[in-house]
């Protein structure tokens, strides 16, 4: 199995969670507003439920919201271990290279 990546995948994906982030919150808010000419229109336990989204929706927003951010620190953790990881591959690489002896492998003849 090869897992290929480029530098720049991580930070990508950082900058589209941050606009899912944005368009979430305005998402709940639309949903709320176009679900406005129902209220009333419910009754029993389909009301309650209704009347409990509708309270709730700032929390429901900012939980959500809560969730993205700790995706998006997850990502940002991700995207500094990957380039630290290959940083030290490359100082190893230029240290270990440096410290060969390629002279002692040519063959005189």
């Amino acid at each position: 199995m090869k897992f290929d990546m480029g530098s720049t995948t991580l930070a990508t994906l950082t900058k589209s969670t941050i606009g899912s982030s944005d368009d979430l919150g305005t998402l709940i808010q639309q949903l709320i507003a176009a679900a406005q000419p129902l209220e009333g229109k419910f009754n029993g336990e389909g009301k309650v439920m209704f009347d409990s989204f509708k309270l709730h929706a700032d929390e429901i927003t900012a939980a959500l919201n809560g969730s993205l951010s700790s995706i998006l620190g997850g990502q940002s953790g991700m995207d500094a271990g990957f380039a630290t990881g290959d940083q030290e591959q490359s100082d190893n690489a230029h240290k270990t290279m440096s410290a060969a002896n390629f002279d002692a492998a040519r063959f005189h003849g």
